[in-house]
């Protein structure tokens, strides 16, 4: 351990990239305790604890939202643009031309991205401001519906929006890792140290609280423990490549498939998505039409976290996500069509049409596979908690939740590929 310390510490690139990575994320995080102007934090706190499902939107999305930062928002409206631009790619035929065109294409639809993500924050900071209004025995700002008073703050929220794009795409340039993932990353690791605290406050008040806190620290461990191995896990798919050296019918070599061949996305969007129904109900609860008032009341009383109306419908978002994700990411006709042109095949299935569908079917049943495993991960701690609660012994703050969990040990698997690339470059470097 020392060692490799030691190496990443005497690669200069590497030591650059991981400390401008540190120094972006270390400002985000000021950022984050940065209220709005004339905010009353104290009302903000109170919603949230009453409001779970805000708190895990706002985590789960890198803003901080019970300080009423001007990162509010996080990274959500970028999300929400990143899910719009990706089904458009899907549909309109102009845009899933850009989609193969390589490097190029990517980047012309991430500058589409970005565009979209600057209305969309703007809208979403009106409903977002309302939510938490409504939310409110008082104002949680004076004179809060007044145009001249609202109208800052969304513009304010959306160019805390952009910022963070900006930087989570500056560490994806310069620094170590995916920028955008890994300030949803420290946003989550932020909230861990205070669910800590606040279970070891209420165990030392009170013995029932010890024993499902010991239970809660022992089931994070061992789903930590299951993501990191299935995270890893893969499915390799022989291939033979035919070469003049033959002893026994070619060069073996091996086609890797992750289980989990989505990783993180499908949560992230599935979060967004599932989130929606609870934060316009939120809004809606005021409204004079008795038609959107039942509406609302119904989606508050049962579609609330930890309810089973939002587990099963989370459950199955996570599972549809990860076939569409998949369904961009991973090509078998273009998979099948590189092993061809580098005269290889598969053992005892035809090159083209037929390499093409056995690919296809591998990747599908891995999907449902890989889906299955996050989503039962995702859902299990407030299952947990439930069970917990059932037999009567005392509830207590979920550490991190399954989300969090899977979003947290993708990007550590994922910077530790990187920084481990990254020491077999500068050693070879070395050597020429």
């Amino acid at each position: 351990m020392f060692k490799q310390i030691q190496q990443i510490w005497n690669s200069r690139d590497l030591r650059n990239k991981i400390l401008f990575t540190l120094g972006i994320i270390l400002i985000v995080r000021l950022i984050a305790q940065i209220s709005i102007p004339g905010a009353d934090v104290a009302v903000i706190r109170g919603i949230f604890q009453q409001n779970q499902l805000l708190g895990a939107f706002s985590m789960l999305t890198g803003g901080n939202a019970d300080h009423f930062s001007i990162i509010l928002m996080g990274l959500s409206p970028y999300i929400n643009a990143s899910i719009i631009i990706q089904l458009l790619a899907v549909i309109v035929p102009s845009m899933e031309s850009l989609s193969k065109e390589g490097e190029q294409g990517r980047r012309k639809l991430n500058q589409y991205t970005r565009w979209l993500s600057v209305p969309i924050a703007f809208i979403q900071s009106y409903g977002m401001i309302a939510v938490l209004n409504s939310q409110a025995k008082t104002s949680i700002i004076a004179n809060i519906n007044s145009p001249t008073v609202i109208i800052p703050i969304m513009i304010t929220l959306t160019a805390g929006t952009v910022l963070m794009m900006w930087l989570g795409e500056l560490i994806t340039e310069k620094g170590m890792g995916n920028g955008i993932s890994l300030l949803i990353f420290a946003g989550i690791m932020a909230n861990i140290p205070a669910s800590v605290a606040q279970n070891l406050a209420l165990a030392q008040q009170s013995s029932e609280f010890l024993f499902p806190f010991v239970i809660e620290l022992l089931v994070t461990l061992i789903l930590t423990i299951i993501v990191i191995i299935i995270g890893e896990a893969e499915r390799r798919v022989p291939v033979l490549y035919a070469t003049r050296s033959i002893r026994g019918g070619g060069e073996k070599s091996n086609l890797p498939m992750k289980i989990n061949q989505a990783g993180m996305i499908p949560i992230i969007f599935s979060l967004s998505v599932v989130s929606m129904p609870s934060i316009i109900a939120q809004f809606m609860k005021n409204s004079p039409n008795d038609t959107l008032k039942a509406v609302a009341d119904f989606v508050t009383n049962n579609f609330t976290s930890g309810s089973a109306l939002y587990m099963v419908t989370y459950f199955l978002l996570i599972i549809a996500f990860t076939y569409f994700y998949v369904s961009i990411t991973f090509n078998p006709e273009q998979v099948a069509e590189d092993i061809q042109k580098r005269g290889g095949y598969v053992p005892g299935i035809r090159p083209g049409k037929q390499t093409v569908n056995y690919l296809a079917g591998i990747s599908s049943r891995l999907n449902l596979w890989g889906g299955l495993f996050i989503a039962i991960i995702a859902i299990s701690p407030n299952i947990i908690k439930a069970l917990t609660g059932a037999f009567s012994m005392g509830s207590v703050a979920t550490i991190i939740s399954g989300a969090g969990m899977i979003i947290v040990v993708s990007v550590v698997l994922e910077v530790i590929r990187q920084i481990n690339a990254q020491l077999v470059m500068h050693d070879y470097n070395k050597l020429y």
